[in-house]
C-alpha cells in the first residue's frame, strides 16, 4: 500500500515551540495538553518494569502515592477539586504504572466520567501489555490508550514483542484511540525505525516520541549507559536530534509527534498554571505571563499575637477592608497586594516581602524579595 492511499496518510511538518514538531494530527490528549487543559492524575509511583531512564521524582518513585497535578490525593474530592480549579477538559492518567493498581485506575476513570461527563477526555499511559486489562479500561470509558514499548523490544513486534502488538490490536478493536509513546534513546535509531514500520502496518493512531531527559532519580543510570546532558536543557544529548530526524522523514504513514522536554516544562506546564491562576487567584494577586502569582506578605514572627499591630499598620484602626488581605496563621503571615505593601513596608516593624509563587494546591515560592529592613533580621525561634 502506498503512502498516498494508506488511511493514515499524513500531511506536512508542523512546528511547535521549544523544538517540538509533528506530522499528521496530534492525538486528542496531546491537543489538550499543549493548551494546558489536561489534568495529570498520577495514580501510583509503583512500577514493576523499572526502566533505567524513568524520571519520576524521589517523592513518587516506587511509592504508592496518588497526585492530581501537584496536589496529593487522599480522597475523591481532591481529584474533583483539582480538576475544577484548573478547568480541566480532560485527564491524563500516568505513574509508575496505572495498570499495576487496576482497580484504583478504573475507579478514577469512572469517577471522572460520572462527574464531568463523557466529553471529559481521559487518556492513559502504561508499560504493561495486557489485553484483558485494556478491555476493563474500555468498559470504564477510557478514550485513549498509550503503550510504552521498552527499547530492548524496539523492532518488528514479533517474538517477545508480540504481546505489545496484540494489546494495541485489542485496544483498536474495542474502539479506543491507541498509540505508542516512548522516549528516544540515542543510539537506537535503527531499531526505532523498524518499530515505526511495524506500527504503520498495524496501524496505530499515533506515535509520540519524547525527548529523553535527566532527573535526580535517573542521572546515575543514564551516565552508566554512556549518555550525556544537553547544554540547552534537561534533555539527553542526541535524543532530540534523532527524534527530529525521524519526524522529518516523509515516509511515515502514521502520525508522529516529537515532544521536547522544554515543551513540557515551558509550554504545557505554563499553560496549565495560567488556567489555574485565572480560576484561583485572589483579588490582590497579580498573574504573570508565566502563570505564577505575585503578592506581598508580612510575616508574623510570634503568630497571632502580632496580628493586631500588623492590621493597624496596614489600614484603619480596625484593620484593612476584608478581601484586600488574607491571614494565614499556619504560615504565620498576612497576604495582600504587592503594590499596596510596597508603599507601607518601610514603616512596618515586621518582615515584609514581595513573593512570586506557583498557583498550585501546595504553592511553591519561585522568588522572594525583601521590602524593608525587618526582612533582613533573623527569625525568632517558634515559641519565643
Amino acid at each position: 500500500m502506498s503512502p498516498s492511499t494508506h488511511p493514515l496518510a499524513v500531511a506536512g511538518l508542523n512546528l511547535l515551540p521549544m523544538a517540538s514538531s509533528y506530522r499528521g494530527p496530534l492525538a486528542p490528549g496531546c491537543e489538550q495538553c499543549k493548551e494546558g487543559r489536561k489534568m495529570v492524575l498520577f495514580v501510583t509511583g509503583r512500577c514493576r518494569f523499572r526502566c533505567f531512564y524513568c524520571p519520576v521524582s524521589e517523592r513518587r518513585n516506587q511509592l504508592d502515592v496518588t497526585y492530581a497535578n501537584e496536589r496529593e490525593v487522599h480522597a475523591d474530592s481532591d481529584v474533583i477539586e483539582e480538576a475544577e480549579a484548573m478547568g480541566a477538559s480532560g485527564t491524563g492518567i500516568t505513574g509508575g504504572d496505572p495498570l499495576g493498581v487496576l482497580p484504583r485506575t478504573l475507579h478514577y476513570v469512572t469517577l471522572l466520567k460520572e462527574t464531568f461527563g463523557k466529553g471529559h477526555h481521559v487518556h492513559l499511559y502504561t508499560h504493561e501489555p495486557n489485553p484483558q486489562k485494556v478491555e476493563a479500561l474500555a468498559r470504564a470509558g477510557l478514550d485513549e490508550f498509550r503503550l510504552h514499548i521498552p527499547p530492548y523490544l524496539w523492532g518488528s513486534l514479533e517474538g517477545r514483542g508480540a504481546a505489545y502488538r496484540n494489546t494495541l490490536l485489542r485496544a483498536r478493536a474495542l474502539g479506543m484511540r491507541q498509540g505508542v509513546e516512548i522516549p528516544v534513546v540515542p543510539g537506537h535509531g535503527r531499531e526505532l525505525r523498524v518499530l515505526l514500520h511495524a506500527l504503520e502496518e498495524l496501524p496505530v493512531d499515533f506515535v509520540n516520541l519524547n525527548e529523553l531527559e535527566f532527573s535526580s532519580t535517573n542521572e546515575a543510570k543514564l551516565w552508566a549507559e554512556g549518555l550525556e546532558g544537553n547544554p540547552r536543557g534537561w534533555g539527553v544529548r542526541g535524543s532530540r536530534k534523532e527524534a527530529e530526524a525521524l519526524v522529518r522523514e516523509r515516509s511515515w504513514r502514521v502520525p508522529v509527534h516529537f515532544c521536547s522536554s522544554g515543551f513540557k516544562d515551558s509550554v504545557q506546564l505554563r499553560e496549565r498554571l495560567k488556567r489555574r491562576a485565572e480560576r484561583t487567584a485572589r483579588p490582590f494577586h497579580r498573574i504573570t505571563p508565566d502563570g505564577t502569582l505575585v503578592m506581598g506578605i508580612v510575616e508574623l514572627p510570634h503568630g497571632e499575637a502580632d496580628l493586631p499591630r500588623v492590621l493597624r499598620a496596614l489600614g484603619k484602626p480596625r484593620g484593612p477592608p476584608k478581601g484586600t488581605y488574607v491571614v494565614d496563621l499556619v504560615r504565620r503571615r498576612v497576604e495582600l497586594g504587592a503594590d499596596r505593601l510596597r508603599g507601607l513596608a518601610r514603616r512596618l516593624p515586621f518582615p515584609a516581602f514581595e513573593v512570586e509563587l506557583y498557583p498550585t494546591a501546595d504553592p511553591l515560592e519561585v522568588e522572594r524579595s525583601p521590602l524593608n529592613d525587618a526582612a533582613f533580621s533573623p527569625k525568632p525561634s517558634v515559641g519565643s
